[in-house]
């Protein structure tokens, strides 16, 4: 695991759901990207006082996904968005 995600544990208890925060806690430095990439939104989200939720991440990421020229930068946002999809309870 990455000393960036050993250094804020309390991240973990942010994220909308369990399920979400289990996945990147096994994930271990295999997600470091994606998880920087969430760090960032989440910490956007929290800092704009909005209501941290799956919907308000998801938004994000496809602002950024539409917004970046870098095919790298992409396929990070794009991976992020399938774990956060992923992770996501359906309405009901």
């Amino acid at each position: 695991m990455s000393q960036a995600m050993l250094q804020k544990p309390d991240f973990y208890e942010q994220l909308p759901n369990a399920a979400l925060s289990n996945y990147f806690r096994s994930a271990g430095g295999l997600l470091a990207e994606e998880w920087a990439l969430l760090e960032s939104i989440v910490g956007a989200i929290v800092e704009a006082k909005e209501p941290l939720t799956n919907k308000a991440i998801i938004l994000r990421l496809i602002q950024q996904i539409e917004s970046t020229r870098d095919v790298v930068k992409a396929d990070i946002i794009r991976k992020t968005l399938e774990i956060i999809v992923d992770h996501t309870q359906d309405d009901l």
